[in-house]
């Protein structure tokens, strides 16, 4: 599986099983196991160091003590689209987890900017005090 353009995860290092579904769908629920049960061993994984440091970190109840991601996807009725759409929930976990947040750099009001808020704020008012009683 290709998370991202240098990440790629190997096939083995993901493990899915087959587990009966909740909610609605009748008796196919009963029958049919198509919900998918995926679990991801971060430590054990081949992922950078710091991306498994990353993922760790991550307060997501999603993951585990142990390190272990576990995802149940459940939404769709066919197994096929379960096993999709977990796998597809676990790439979305790792990408967000390897985006680096940019600091911001606080920055200040220009003079100009100052002058145009109070013109503002002195036409505002002026416009408040018009509305006021007229008196002959």
């Amino acid at each position: 599986m290709e998370v991202a353009k240098l990440i790629k995860i190997p096939d083995t290092e993901i493990e899915l099983n087959a587990i009966r579904a909740q909610g609605a769908g009748g008796q196919n629920v009963n029958k049919v196991s198509s919900a998918i049960h995926l679990r991801f061993h971060i430590n054990a994984s081949s992922l950078p160091d710091e991306l498994k440091e990353k993922l760790r970190e991550l307060a997501d109840r999603r993951i585990s003590t142990d390190g272990v991601i576990v995802i149940k996807a459940q939404r769709h009725r066919s197994q096929e689209k379960n096993r999709a759409d977990a796998l597809e929930r676990l790439q979305f976990l790792i990408v967000s987890a390897n985006v680096t947040i940019k600091n911001r750099t606080p920055t200040r009001p220009t003079r100009n900017a100052k002058r145009r808020r109070l013109v503002s704020k002195t036409q505002r008012g002026e416009l408040k005090t018009l509305r006021g009683k007229v008196m002959e």
